[in-house]
């Protein structure tokens, strides 16, 4: 079966409509999804950006927001700015890797909603306690193995590998064959080179 990885940042806009859209696209295509959480930090700070590049060019920034909204109202879901902006995302990133599928990527579109969607603080414990109660997890053994030392290091692993392999922004699609789709508009661009590639395999 094809297969792709989906790298995904909770603080990222963009990774919000992409997370609510992949699953569906991957299905229609036969495409097995590996959801990737990842802290974007470190890629902008290699580059020396000490915030997001949306608050460092306003005027990228207003575009964003703007085509933002055209997104979500296509979609027809709900957007609210949350602030401050960004989120801090290393408990959130942390608890969703400490979690295997399906109930990693059920929580984290359940984050990507609640801080979007509804402007919910992501980087408290207590909205991330609601939302792993909501998937039908138990939020305090959660809780334990994301914040142990093995998770924690796995973690910084993956921020690691994203930049390795050339993750430089959120949501990314990465395929088999190590093409990078970077971009909520690339997803079914991406699906449809995973679904090539591993028809091919």
């Amino acid at each position: 079966m094809a297969s792709a990885e989906f790298w995904y940042e909770f603080a990222s806009t963009y990774s919000y409509p992409a997370a609510l859209r992949v699953g569906a696209l991957a299905d229609e295509r036969g495409v097995s999804l590996v959801w990737r959480p990842f802290l974007l930090g470190p890629i902008f700070m290699a580059q020396g950006w000490r915030d997001s590049p949306f608050n460092i060019y306003p005027a990228k920034g207003r575009y964003m927001w703007r085509d933002l909204e055209r997104t979500c109202g296509a979609m027809g879901v709900p957007l609210k700015r949350p602030e401050p902006f960004p989120q801090p995302s290393l408990l959130a990133a942390r608890v969703a890797l400490a979690l295997e599928d399906p109930e990693r990527s059920d929580f984290s579109r359940r984050v990507f909603v609640a801080e979007f969607g509804q402007g919910l603080p992501i980087g408290e414990r207590a909205t991330l306690s609601a939302l792993l109660e909501e998937c039908g997890v138990e939020s305090i053994p959660t809780f334990e193995r994301a914040q142990g030392h093995a998770n924690k290091a796995r973690l910084k692993a993956e921020c690691a590998r994203a930049a390795e392999i050339g993750i430089i922004g959120a949501p990314c699609l990465v395929t088999a064959d190590g093409e990078v789709f970077w971009g909520n508009d690339r997803l079914e661009q991406g699906l449809d080179w995973a679904a090539g590639a591993g028809g091919a395999a």
